[in-house]
């Protein structure tokens, strides 16, 4: 099937109770461990690009992957999405360029230039078939060109998410319950330790989203810096070289919990990053003498593909919903 955009995908996940994974990608190793694993889960997809993807791998590139996959997987349904899109004009190259769905992301701006942008945006993208994704309130860390410190972070307010979605006419909408960009997402101060020593971040904001669902009935909701980061790959990383000293990501429970709810699509990229950068250094303490991409990226690819897997089957609860 040609790409798709997310209206039908969000009221599957939204009755079903599940969320739909919306991975990062900006290589073609990335985009066939995600694809490759949906597809023998018989999951639904989000392959979403940011503005710095974009920039690195030259948006004709991306594209014409994604467009490669799926020829590859003709019976899942793809959705082609821009991440945070900053400015009215970088939506409306993506959508010119073929994407399905853009997120424009004023949530930084005051209330009214944030609805004034994104219905803008809305406008454009509805014109052409395109679904539009927004957000309120701001997310801490940091994620290619987002960049936020965590005393700039704000949760959203529930009490202004009908006003915004009436007026701007979005499609979905991002909030802010306490999930954080990037592979660093909490700082020690913000996190208790275990027995173990390990750091556990503070819990979700589900009194926000619950509110937000409430408000909203039906309506699709996403979160976003929802990666959990796996520790088994923190440790490869630290094992062969790295220095990522109290990386911690979301709890997989709490992301299952919100999986349930109003929560339709729940985005996922240091996960992945990890999972190619530890096989990587592994790779390479293993075999020194190898110099092969093809061989390095190989492995890397089946453990993108593993960790797409277990997201889909164990946390989105997507599997088998295509």
């Amino acid at each position: 099937m040609p790409l798709v955009t997310s209206t039908e995908m969000f009221k599957k996940a939204y009755d079903g109770g599940y969320a739909v994974g919306a991975f990062n990608v900006n290589n073609m190793e990335i985009i066939q461990g995600i694809t490759e694993a949906c597809r023998e889960e018989h999951a639904p997809v989000i392959l979403q690009v940011s503005k710095g993807a974009r920039a690195y791998a030259n948006r004709t590139y991306l594209v014409k992957l994604v467009e490669a996959a799926v020829i590859e997987c003709p019976d899942i349904p793809i959705v082609l999405h821009l991440d945070h899109g900053d400015t009215f004009e970088t939506c409306k190259s993506c959508i010119d360029d073929g994407f399905t769905s853009v997120m424009i992301d004023c949530s930084s701006k005051p209330f009214e230039e944030n609805i004034a942008i994104t219905r803008q945006v809305v406008e454009y993208a509805h014109a052409h078939g395109v679904v539009v994704e927004a957000e309120l309130g701001t997310l801490a860390g940091i994620e290619d060109e987002v960049k936020v410190a965590a005393d700039a972070a704000s949760y959203t307010r529930p009490e202004e998410v009908e006003e915004f979605v009436s007026r701007t006419g979005c499609d979905s909408l991002a909030i802010a319950i306490g999930t954080s960009h990037g592979a660093y997402k909490f700082t020690a101060a913000q996190c208790t330790r275990n027995e173990k020593g390990i750091l556990v971040p503070p819990p979700l904001r589900f009194d926000v989203l619950h509110e937000c669902e409430k408000r909203l009935p039906g309506f699709p909701i996403v979160l976003h810096g929802s990666s959990s980061v796996p520790q088994e790959y923190v440790k490869m990383v630290n094992e062969n070289g790295g220095k990522m000293p109290d990386a911690v990501g979301i709890p997989e429970e709490q992301l299952r919990e919100a999986a349930r709810s109003a929560v339709c699509k729940i985005n996922i990229d240091s996960d992945l990053r990890l999972a190619m950068t530890g096989t990587i250094r592994q790779f390479f303490n293993e075999h020194p003498e190898k110099f092969d991409p093809r061989e390095y990226l190989k492995p890397a690819r089946a453990n993108i593909k593993e960790v797409v897997r277990h997201k889909l089957v164990d946390v989105l609860g997507c599997a088998g919903k295509a």
